[in-house]
């Protein structure tokens, strides 16, 4: 996980517990670069690469830390 003044942001553990469309919202203030992916929890199989320009979100509400990869 990156702190400030160490580069762009790799990680929002602040966001567990929060609504998708808030997580979506900071994420994309944080890093407009970025592809955000929403993902349900349990319910669907994703590619194993690493994309250094994806993040996933597993939502119901966001149940993991999002972070690049």
């Amino acid at each position: 996980m990156s702190t400030p003044g160490d580069g762009p942001k790799t990680e929002w553990p602040e966001l567990v517990g929060r609504t998708i469309k808030e997580a979506k919202e900071k994420i994309k203030a944080d890093r407009p670069d970025l592809k955000v992916r929403i993902v349900p929890v349990g319910s669907t199989i994703v590619t194993a690469d690493f994309d250094l320009n994806r993040v996933r979100v597993w939502v119901d509400t966001v149940a993991e830390v999002p972070k690049i990869g």
